[in-house]
């Protein structure tokens, strides 16, 4: 596949979350034990609402929730939503690119502790870049982002592995897609990840809704 042309200036980006309906049983069920179902939801939607303030306070130029779920009332004003499409997580991922259209940049609902600052950052990267990577420690990643959708990004990338995140960067490469890469930040899978977020952000909802059940406990 030929590489993309980069235009001068800069490119008016939206900003994607994508994101599953915090319901027990379906969501976080990694923390579960210690969690219960319950708890694991509560904890995914105090990530999604930090997720969420956090993304408002960016200068990203339409916000747009790809939705696995109902909307709940931890959706804010100010963003679109649209179904997630496909029956594994790359093909999803490759759809919300496909639906927005135009340069995009996509995180997950699981950084409660990402910054403003952090989004603008792969969002202001597709001004120069062809996309935008951010790496997570785990071997996955938490953010990416493309100037041009395009369904071979995702295609055949093996998702929630210790290795995705080197491959997803080796098939961005391979398409030849220049690439800014944006700081490491850790997303929420297990009980530990839960903690280390915490102490990360110790003013999140996130770091409180944890903080209610390590008292309960």
């Amino acid at each position: 596949m030929p590489t993309q042309d980069l235009a001068s200036g800069l490119v008016s980006a939206t900003l994607i979350v994508i994101a599953k309906a915090p319901v027990p049983g379906r969501v976080k069920t990694r923390l579960c034990p210690p969690c219960t179902p319950v708890q694991a939801a509560a904890l995914a939607e105090a990530s999604l609402r930090d997720t969420l303030a956090a993304a408002l306070r960016t200068r990203a130029a339409r916000r747009v929730v790809a939705l696995d779920g109902a909307p709940g009332p931890w959706l804010a004003d100010g963003f679109e939503v649209i179904p997630q499409r496909g029956s594994g997580l790359a093909e999803r991922l490759a759809s919300a690119f496909g639906d927005v259209g135009g340069p995009a940049f996509l995180i997950g609902m699981d950084t409660p502790q990402v910054r403003p600052e952090w989004i603008d950052a792969g969002l202001d990267a597709l001004s120069e870049r062809h996309a935008a990577f951010g790496a997570s420690p785990d071997g996955g990643y938490w953010g990416i982002g493309l100037r041009r959708p395009d369904p071979a990004v995702f295609a055949g990338v093996p998702m929630s592995e210790h290795f995705t995140g080197a491959v997803q960067r080796a098939r961005l490469a391979m398409l030849g897609l220049a690439t800014a890469l944006l700081r490491p930040l850790l997303d929420v899978d297990t009980f530990a990840d839960a903690l280390a977020v915490a102490r990360e952000a110790p003013r999140s909802r996130f770091a409180a809704e944890l903080a209610q059940l390590e008292l309960a406990a």
